[in-house]
């Protein structure tokens, strides 16, 4: 009696989980494989959907290194209100070896030691000289505008929102990179 009541809990809640929304999953973004060795360097964030540990950064940045073994070291920096510089390391490794598109990324903190905690890195854009890309979430969770310098142009912002609009992100929910 116990296990028909858990499996009728288990499938009624199953039957809800999209109950409501009305919404139709958006297909998954396309991704460009990326030179890594190119792609190596400084990242400045100019925008990204919200997540909840940038949640008071005003200006990120990303720094990536290629390791001997094919893995990237990445130190992520983050400026919050008051000045402060918040800093996390980690390890990025393709999802599928000989790609380079998708990625694993885990953190060297208290959650990635409790439990084996990978984040999805998608590279959804870059452009040829690798000075501007698009990273973001198979489910159009998050996404960050990247660029190598802090600022860029109104033609090249158009352009990274025009693409990330076509790959089903909701671009007006973006927060912006607060000045120096």
């Amino acid at each position: 009696m116990r296990s028909i009541l858990i499996a009728s809990a288990v499938l009624a809640l199953a039957g809800c989980a999209n109950s409501g929304t009305g919404s139709i999953p958006k297909p998954p973004p396309q991704t460009m494989q990326v030179d890594l060795q190119r792609y190596q360097g400084t990242w400045y964030e100019l925008a990204r959907l919200p997540m909840f540990f940038q949640r008071n950064c005003v200006q990120s940045e990303a720094h990536y290194g290629l390791r001997d073994d094919g893995r990237i070291d990445v130190t992520n920096r983050c400026r919050d209100k008051d000045g402060e510089w918040i800093e996390a390391k980690g390890v990025a490794e393709p999802q599928v070896e000989g790609k380079t598109d998708k990625l694993w990324v885990r953190f060297d903190n208290w959650a990635s030691k409790l439990l084996p905690i990978k984040g999805d890195y998608w590279v959804i854009y870059h452009d040829e000289d690798y000075r501007v890309a698009l990273v973001g979430h198979p489910e159009h969770k998050y996404l960050w505008l990247l660029s190598r310098t802090p600022e860029v142009d109104q033609e090249t912002r158009d352009k990274l929102l025009s693409i990330a609009r076509e790959q089903g992100y909701v671009t007006s929910d973006l927060i912006w990179r607060q000045a120096d």
